[in-house]
């Protein structure tokens, strides 16, 4: 037939561009600690999960008490306040998408670490109710608000997207269970932690504990922004 006699051409396969080649160069390229910059990339991300979700596991184990013993709250109404702060919590993720337009997954997870960060320490300073203290209710609130209702949120939900970016189109089914592995442990062992410190020192140096956590998680974040980006895009 007239379709027997044509020549038929092989499409031709596209060439990797230039800023995947790079950022394939740079994911393999071997660190001064004999691993590549992909893994301490994957690594770095793990343990970010790992200081967002053990600070709020910390948080969640004593909220109630510190609550009761420094605002002199009921439970009930503790618990009210962290509710309708972990509702604002959920419009904060609903707003993701439209965050996203406007800031990079990096400038999302420093400010919204920076935000919960900001919000543990301001509970440091507190003196407890059988001292005398009347501290009042809006600082509770103001400090729940600031730690469910916009950093943790927002942060956390940044560094899952930051490493389902760099993870890429690599298999990620091992890397995801890893990664949701080492956040269900740090909710294990940041409470006993917190349960130690509060029982042999004082609920006030927790926080102050924590916020070092995510200062240098911030720390951590701010110095490998170049690589975290170019790894990601």
């Amino acid at each position: 037939t007239k379709f027997q006699n044509r020549n038929r051409t092989k499409p031709t396969k596209r060439k990797a561009s230039s800023r995947t080649s790079e950022r394939d160069e740079l994911a393999d390229r071997t660190m001064f600690c004999g691993i590549t910059v992909y893994d301490a990339a994957l690594l770095g991300c793990m343990l970010l999960n790992v200081s967002t979700k053990g600070s709020i596991g910390s948080f969640e184990t004593l909220g109630i008490s510190f609550a009761q013993s420094h605002f002199n709250l009921e439970p009930e109404t503790a618990g009210m306040i962290v509710s309708a702060n972990g509702m604002i919590g959920v419009i904060a993720l609903l707003s993701m998408g439209q965050l996203g337009k406007y800031f990079t997954d990096i400038q999302m997870i420093v400010g919204g670490v920076t935000v919960c960060a900001v919000g543990i320490i301001s509970f440091s300073t507190l003196q407890s109710v059988e001292d005398g203290a009347d501290n009042a209710t809006w600082k509770y609130f103001l400090g729940i608000f600031m730690i469910y209702g916009v950093g943790y949120p927002i942060g956390h939900t940044a560094v899952i997207g930051l490493f389902s970016k760099i993870v890429g189109r690599r298999a990620q089914g091992t890397l995801q269970g890893w990664f949701a592995s080492a956040g269900s442990l740090a909710r294990i062992l940041f409470p006993i932690m917190s349960g130690y410190i509060a029982q042999f020192d004082d609920i006030t140096t927790v926080f102050k504990v924590l916020f070092g956590i995510l200062a240098l998680s911030n720390f951590f974040v701010a110095v490998s922004s170049p690589t975290l980006t170019a790894l990601s895009t």
